[in-house]
């Protein structure tokens, strides 16, 4: 199976990450604050967030234009804050300041879709599920293993073609290699790895 190939690879290729952070509340506080920024950028928002106010409670607390300083280098600081204060205080009185463990569940959550859920469930939880971002969608096309428009279909082609002990590692691998390898603009296919198996540099190479 090509899928099954590709991720040996690339395992091969790659040292899954240890993500030190665990506690689930804060995996979902970051993902909301890595939407449409660098990583970078997410790290020092994220450290001045929780450095200022550690706690659940003390963000659904915090005054909102505090919270707006302090992710300001996230970028779309003030639509953020307001879906991080909103979350905070329903999952403070809906679910015991305990961050849900279902998928259902976390799709309830403000500004929280199918990739932000999917990124507790793996990164929190530890459960099976495929996190979508912009490099699991741009490379899984780029290799043809979907013809897919958007992140939520390109998931649940994946699904149904990626053997399911493999849903974890898939969104860490595919990340790595879209940072180092296969960019946007300008992927570097005389290093990559994987080449053979890629639709987008068979047609290239034409």
């Amino acid at each position: 199976m090509k899928i099954v190939k590709i991720i040996k690879i690339l395992k091969n290729f790659y040292t899954l990450r240890v993500f030190e952070e665990r506690d689930p509340y804060r995996v979902l506080i970051r993902t909301i604050l890595s939407q449409r920024t660098r990583d970078e950028n997410t790290d020092e928002a994220t450290s001045r967030l929780f450095h200022e106010y550690p706690t659940i409670k003390d963000i659904a607390e915090a005054p909102i234009e505090r919270i707006e300083w302090l992710i300001r280098p996230a970028g779309f600081y003030r639509v953020k804050a307001r879906r991080i204060k909103e979350v905070s205080r329903i999952i403070l009185e809906e679910y015991d300041g305990r961050v849900p463990s279902k998928l259902e569940d976390l799709l309830q959550l403000p500004g929280v879709g199918r990739k932000t859920a999917n990124c507790v469930l793996v990164y929190a939880y530890g459960k099976a599920a495929i996190p979508v971002d912009t490099h699991v969608h741009r490379i899984s096309n780029r290799l043809g293993l979907v013809d897919t428009r958007t992140p939520e279909v390109t998931e649940k082609k994946l699904r149904e073609i990626v053997p399911r002990e493999y849903w974890i590692e898939l969104n860490d691998l595919f990340v790595q290699f879209g940072q180092e390898i296969c960019k946007p603009i300008n992927p570097r296919h005389d290093e990559c790895p994987i080449k053979k198996y890629c639709n987008y540099y068979r047609l290239l190479s034409f």
